[in-house]
């Protein structure tokens, strides 16, 4: 595939292999772009701020929703793209394909809703001769920064709400999964976005990030990604607005009074989705000591039923984590944990063609000093913790300098609201673990876990600035 600058698929002598995580096999390749493709790309977005900004609001829903018209009618292909090229199983590559739709449609409605309000200007003594009002104006050019582990819906959630508010934007797709987003970058230009509206630039990070974030033509950047690189842009961006969700930790209590079975199956499932390579996956999980020893038998019985590694077949329950490296890193992740004491009770082994396959990992007696345990593993294992009281569950979920979500499982409604203002975090999900999103909530973190909120109308107005139009009349 080609990379999308000016409304012109450019391609280059110089290629990046995308390839399957499950077997290293070619996918696709694109082209590696440079500094030279990232200035044509901010050329271009400059121009299409300008042509952006313009576009009535009627014509930017009307484009969203041919956008989500092809998403509806092209799902399975992007499914099939989302699951080679990435993590995903094909069920999981599906359910992200729907997502996008309904994110891009999200998007095309509340494009209509971006209102001001009128000003009581006569509130103040000597202005009783003036009237007036504000209304939000596009940002400009945004800079969008995505993952690999949502590789269609994540950059949907950031073209979508920057394209309904007038802004252009340039995309740097994660390099290891594009081709989704390149798919998408084509239903924009077929649902008729005017050419430089949407610049789409692959390559490495590392080669080309910091130019694109230092670029004072960019206004906002959005990104979603890991803490350590959210870091680096703060250090390299300069004055301009900024986006963030960052990584996270995520805890889920469960007490003794939880429906038993929705319990164990919501939280296997929220710690192994997508290869647990999901900010808001399950990566502690304390349980109230009554039913510990019941929960952590059932939840490890159900783990180890996963089908795991060939992500093409149906019944496949779980895929391979994103790259080699990362397997390696999780899996050193886990040797260290067993050497510090920690117990365990299943999966921690790797394999599969390429070496990138982890069997669903659970461990009980991890040290607050392992890696596994303070900080974020994006990758299959989960650690069980039990608890008497909940204050003591919940001081231990605060602990950690992260906040995206937490959850807690309960039939309580004391419990429930207990947690609910005693969880330091961006979102506490009842009686679903923390796994859990809709794209139209408001979605991010505090502490290390983020800046700003996603979720379109959110989104909406973090891309667009308010801007006051005072008559002395």
């Amino acid at each position: 595939m080609k990379m999308l600058i000016g409304g012109k698929w450019l391609d280059k002598k110089e290629k990046i292999d995308v390839v399957d995580p499950y077997d290293y096999s070619v996918v696709d390749t694109v082209p590696e772009g440079d500094e030279n493709d990232v200035e044509k790309a901010l050329s271009a977005a400059s121009e299409g701020a300008k042509v952006a900004g313009a576009t009535p609001v009627h014509e930017r829903t009307a484009i969203l929703m041919r956008v989500a018209d092809i998403l509806e009618e092209k799902r399975e292909d992007f499914a099939q793209i989302i699951a080679r090229e990435g993590s995903k199983t094909i069920k999981e590559a599906r359910g992200e394909s729907f997502r996008c739709w309904n994110t891009i449609t999200i998007s095309a409605e509340e494009a209509k809703r971006i209102v001001g309000e009128t000003l009581p200007f006569d509130s103040v003594a000597g202005s009783e001769n003036r009237k007036g009002y504000w209304y939000r104006m596009p940002v400009g050019v945004i800079l969008a920064i995505t993952p690999f582990n949502d590789p269609l819906n994540l950059v949907a959630h950031k073209l979508g709400p920057a394209i309904a508010g007038g802004n252009s934007v340039v995309l740097k797709p994660a390099t290891v999964t594009p081709l989704s987003a390149l798919m998408l970058a084509e239903a924009f230009q077929e649902a008729g976005l005017p050419p430089g509206v949407l610049n789409v630039v692959t390559g490495y990070g590392d080669k080309i990030g910091d130019k694109l974030v230092a670029d004072k033509r960019v206004r906002m950047i959005s990104f979603t990604g890991g803490t350590e690189a959210g870091l680096h842009i703060t250090k390299v961006a300069g004055l301009k607005k900024i986006g963030m969700e960052l990584g996270s930790n995520s805890p889920t209590i469960v007490m003794a009074d939880a429906d038993f079975e929705p319990a164990v199956a919501t939280c296997v499932s929220g710690a192994f989705w997508a290869c647990g390579q999901n900010c808001i996956g399950v990566q502690r999980l304390y349980v109230q000591k009554p039913i510990y020893d019941k929960f952590r038998d059932a939840f490890v019985a159900r783990a180890e039923k996963y089908k795991v590694g060939p992500k093409l077949e149906e019944d496949c329950d779980m895929g391979p984590v994103i790259t080699k490296g990362e397997a390696e890193r999780i899996e050193g992740w886990i040797e260290e944990a067993k050497k510090s004491g920690a117990k365990l009770l299943c999966g921690g082994k790797r394999g599969g063609p390429a070496g990138t396959v982890i069997e669903p990992t659970v461990f009980e007696g991890m040290p607050e000093s392992a890696r596994l345990h303070k900080d974020e593993v994006f990758g299959p294992v989960v650690n069980l913790y039990p608890f008497d009281k909940l204050e003591s569950a919940i001081d231990a979920a605060n602990s950690l300098d992260f906040g995206l979500h937490a959850a807690i499982l309960t039939t309580s409604l004391q419990s429930a609201f207990q947690a609910a203002y005693g969880l330091e975090c961006g979102g506490v999900m009842v009686n679903d673990s923390t796994d859990y999103r809709i794209d139209l909530m408001p979605f991010g973190g505090i502490k290390m876990s983020g800046l700003g909120r996603e979720g379109i109308k959110f989104s909406l107005q973090e891309m667009t600035e308010p801007k006051v139009v005072c008559f002395n009349l």
